[in-house]
């Protein structure tokens, strides 16, 4: 998107209300990473804070910034140590890097169908619902409360024709009902940071675990389906190259200092689009809210203060609003497949199946018309 095209940067009350909408992607991810890992929340925070407001006035959209999901899974899961998450970061930042130069963006969009980008994108919605389910076991009254927040104020919004501020009021009830719960957490400023210099062996369990699975879903979701649904979502997209540039440059910028790797993505876009967030300002909110948490709150209490099941119920309406656009392909087939299988599999697996069914039904259907000819 060319300066003279790009929108002007609003700060009215429904861009507000979209920054937070991908929160409930962002926070529970970086809270369980920082748990298991001992890597300092004030500085994975301070970090999403630059990139937020770096993304909003370069963009001019909300095109969100969220925590790299196969790397934050894997950490979670395997309890990855700092220097195997910085090493996973670096690497993604080198590879999609190198990728914004070129054309090579522009040859794998020509040999990605969109059928396969679209699976890749209800796959991502059908877990993010499961998640939600995850989070609505744990703490079902405060999640049916969220949901049920949500949908009152959208209905009020609709009827009395004004801005859908239902993320944003659920977020201070939230916030609210925690500190009644709980009391005000104290202040915790940031230490001085720390470099963190992988070595050898943790660039070795980066490369084996991390990196081949974390590097198709950024490319798949972060940039192909991230442009390909802001181009859904507002009248000129934004390239896939240079996604790709801003995903490189924001993980070789920030991981070696404490960051953690981070991307964009279509489920984030969604969220914050769904609730209100039309322009960049939005993503400037975002990063100013989070960065008064990691300069102020550092420490993980402040966050804790909203009950998981609120998190749970905004994941709900971010995961409906990325299956509505999901459900746009060309070959519903393919995209079901790819959502199915991404839910009862993995992203990468449900991705190479649906090339291989994309490219390969012609072939078949070639060879049964040849033999019918004969």
């Amino acid at each position: 998107m060319s300066d003279q095209m790009r929108l002007p940067l609003h700060f009215d009350i429904r861009e507000l209300a979209g920054s937070v909408g991908d929160f409930g992607t962002i926070l529970p991810l970086v809270l369980a990473v920082a748990a298991v890992s001992h890597l300092n929340t004030g500085y994975i925070l301070l970090f999403f804070s630059i990139w937020f407001i770096i993304s909003g006035l370069y963009y001019h959209l909300p095109i969100p910034v969220e925590p790299m999901k196969v790397i934050a899974v894997i950490a979670i899961a395997e309890g990855l140590n700092g220097g195997e998450i910085a090493a996973a970061g670096l690497i993604m930042g080198i590879l999609f890097l190198i990728l914004s130069f070129g054309n090579w963006m522009g040859v794998l969009e020509n040999y990605i169908p969109k059928s396969v980008i679209r699976g890749v994108q209800l796959g991502l919605a059908l877990i993010l619902l499961r998640t939600s389910g995850t989070f609505a076991i744990g703490d079902p009254y405060f999640f049916l409360a969220g949901v049920g927040i949500v949908v009152l104020f959208y209905i009020f919004a609709r009827w009395k024709d004004l801005p859908d501020l239902s993320a944003l009021i659920l977020i201070v009830i939230a916030l609210g009902v925690g500190i009644a719960l709980h009391g005000m957490p104290g202040l915790s400023f940031l230490p001085p940071p720390e470099l963190v210099i992988p070595g050898i062996p943790d660039i070795v369990t980066a490369l084996s675990v991390v990196v081949v699975p974390q590097a198709l879903l950024t490319l798949t979701n972060a940039i192909l389906a991230t442009a390909l649904l802001s181009a859904d979502l507002f009248s000129q997209g934004v390239p896939s190259k240079r996604l790709s540039r801003t995903i490189g440059l924001m993980n070789l910028t920030s991981v070696p200092f404490g960051g953690f790797p981070m991307c964009h993505g279509a489920g984030g876009l969604a969220g914050q689009y769904r609730f209100g967030a039309r322009t960049g300002g939005a993503n400037i909110y975002a990063g100013i809210i989070l960065l008064v948490i990691a300069a102020f709150f550092a420490g993980p209490a402040v966050l804790n203060l909203i009950s998981y099941g609120f998190y749970g119920a905004l994941l709900v309406f971010v995961a409906l609003e990325l299956a509505r656009h999901a459900v746009k392909s060309d070959s519903l087939v393919v995209t079901a497949l790819i959502g199915g299988l991404s839910l009862l599999s993995s992203i990468t697996v449900a991705f190479f199946i649906g090339l291989a069914v994309v490219y390969l039904i012609p072939c078949i259907r070639e060879k049964w018309k040849g033999k019918a000819a004969e």
